[in-house]
């Protein structure tokens, strides 16, 4: 089929979380400005520099049957769940093909991981040495795979449009949904499965991240070390989890008389070039991610009234994202009310840009905007309408928000959301 610039919708939403283990209960538990942060109570961590993690709220094999969980990764798992619930949630049953709503050739998967399959790889090692060549899972690799979860919901939903699975660190996830929105766009798909996952809480990746001095070591206070945008804040807090979104071109979604939460008007990319691990301080990449989205969606900056900031919590990268927001959107952000959901969830990786999406559509069409808890002291530098302490009504009409993710690497991907 060929087809160009067709229009995206949003049909479908889920997500598993350190605030719950669906798209509903996280939402209540932003809305309410909940924290997920807990201490990591397991043997391993007791003698880490990081003993805190925003853990899932509820376990995959109380919802996967351990038959099944056993031959996946965790990171799968959370993805299976996720595009479960929006799957459902799009009013869709079974596999394409056999409800009649959508023929396997016209579905597509586009699931992100940054880092994929790490505890397996790291539990297996441990096998491997521990007990003998001949104990090590024969699922090892399979499951260890960075595509492992975007195959496994492509196997979940047949889909065979094309199964893909972007990696660019924490930006992975917005670049799923970013890919998602241009295989509909340009005609390869009518409807895809899209989003982020990661599982790495681990006590190797906690180390590597703690040496690195990118987490907070805030170890006695769990639910208040994650505070974007505070002069105190001092890394980021590593979550797990996932979130998936059902996208469909709006003539598929009218055509079946689907539910639509709101237009996924598309992508802006760049990559800062400057640095493996360090955010450019100026912003320069990020405005231009911006710009680019604008540029080629016709999205006007007066349209855009919320922003789910990338906001890890990180000394540099806070205040070079508010920097670029000003640069791009004008100097006066008051009309934009801006929210950092790390703030709750903790940072899942490649799984962020899923689960801040789903809040992202979800914010747009309860029009509220999330609260950014453990803001203390406002660091001198951010200069923005901060939605803190409470939820922000967003204002009536036609109004899009974007949804910031950022990875190690420069790699720069914003995603706009409108409504209908």
């Amino acid at each position: 089929m060929n087809a160009t610039n067709r229009t995206v919708v949003v049909t479908g939403i889920g997500a598993t979380t350190p605030l719950g283990g669906d798209s509903a209960s996280t939402w209540d538990g932003l809305l309410a400005g909940r924290s997920g942060i807990t201490k990591l109570e397991q043997d391993w961590a007791a003698e880490l520099p990081v003993r805190i993690a925003g853990q899932i709220a509820v376990e995959p094999t109380e919802v996967i049957p351990r038959p099944q969980a056993r031959k996946l990764d965790r990171s799968a798992q959370f993805a299976l769940i996720a595009a479960r619930e929006a799957w459902a949630d799009a009013g869709y049953t079974g596999k394409a093909g056999e409800d009649g709503h959508i023929a396997p050739e016209r579905l597509g998967a586009v699931i992100a991981s940054g880092i994929g399959g790490v505890t397996t790889l790291l539990g297996q090692y441990d096998v491997l040495k521990e007990q003998g060549v001949r104990r090590v899972s024969p699922h090892t690799v399979p499951m260890l795979m960075p595509n492992s979860p975007s195959a496994n919901v492509g196997l979940e939903v047949n889909a065979q449009a094309g199964v893909h699975t972007p990696v660019s660190a924490c930006a992975s996830g917005a670049e799923a949904i970013g890919y998602a929105i241009e295989m509909i766009r340009t005609g390869r798909a009518d409807v895809v499965v899209a989003g982020g996952t990661e599982a790495a809480i681990h006590p190797l990746p906690i180390v590597a991240f703690a040496n690195m001095m990118a987490m907070s070591k805030n170890n006695d206070e769990p639910t208040k070390a994650s505070r974007p945008y505070d002069k105190a804040r001092d890394g980021f807090v590593l979550g797990e989890g996932a979130g998936v979104i059902v996208l469909e071109s709006a003539e598929h979604a009218a055509a079946r008389g689907a539910k639509i939460y709101c237009e996924a008007v598309g992508q802006g990319l760049s990559a800062d070039s400057h640095h493996i691990a360090q955010p450019e301080p100026t912003g320069r990449g990020v405005a231009a991610a911006v710009e680019n989205l604008m540029a080629e969606n016709e999205l006007d900056a007066a349209e855009i009234v919320h922003v789910n900031a990338h906001a890890t919590s990180t000394p540099q990268g806070d205040v070079a994202e508010i920097k670029a927001l000003r640069k791009v959107l004008g100097d006066d952000l008051a009309h934009i009310a801006v929210s950092a959901t790390k703030s709750m969830t903790g940072h899942l990786l490649g799984g962020a840009g899923g689960i801040e999406t789903v809040a992202t559509v979800l914010a747009l069409q309860n029009r509220l905007a999330p609260p950014t808890i453990n803001i203390d002291n406002l660091d001198d530098e951010v200069d923005a309408t901060l939605v803190s302490a409470e939820v922000r009504p967003l204002p009536e009409g036609r109004i899009a928000a974007l949804n910031n993710s950022f990875g190690f690497g420069g790699h720069n991907v914003v995603l706009a959301f409108r409504t209908i």
